[in-house]
């Protein structure tokens, strides 16, 4: 019986043993993001489609939030009312900001939040 338990405890310890954190996955970092070449048009308007433009978030009449992000008329207008540290503060999720996107396990990626943020300083062009 005690070489059953020992064997019990010893695979249970040794199973334990084999994970591990992955760090690059935990905490992701920008590493090569390119954020020289970013536009609207082939950047930004992606990001927000795919992660804020959703039915019942920041999308058209069915939008829910603050700010309607589904052209770039209407991400300007939010963005031109003063929006712009509420925004970048919500994406980041610092500062007592509602964390974006809402009902999302995780942040936006490092490199995604690096193209926004350079996609705002430099005036939040429509290119």
């Amino acid at each position: 019986m005690n070489k059953l338990l020992m064997l019990g405890i010893v695979a249970f310890l040794s199973l334990q043993s084999c994970y591990y954190d992955n760090e690059e996955e935990l905490y992701p970092q920008a590493g090569n993001c390119d954020t020289t070449s970013v536009t609207y048009s082939g950047t930004v308007s992606k990001i927000l489609n795919q992660r804020c433009a959703l039915s019942g978030c920041h999308l058209g009449a069915s939008g829910q939030a603050i700010g309607i992000f589904d052209t770039h008329a209407n991400i300007k207008t939010y963005l031109d009312a003063g929006n712009t540290v509420r925004l970048l503060d919500a994406i980041n999720h610092r500062n007592g900001r509602s964390p974006m996107p809402k009902g999302s396990a995780t942040k936006l990626d490092a490199c995604d939040l690096l193209k926004i943020e350079a996609w705002i300083k430099s005036g939040y062009p429509n290119n």
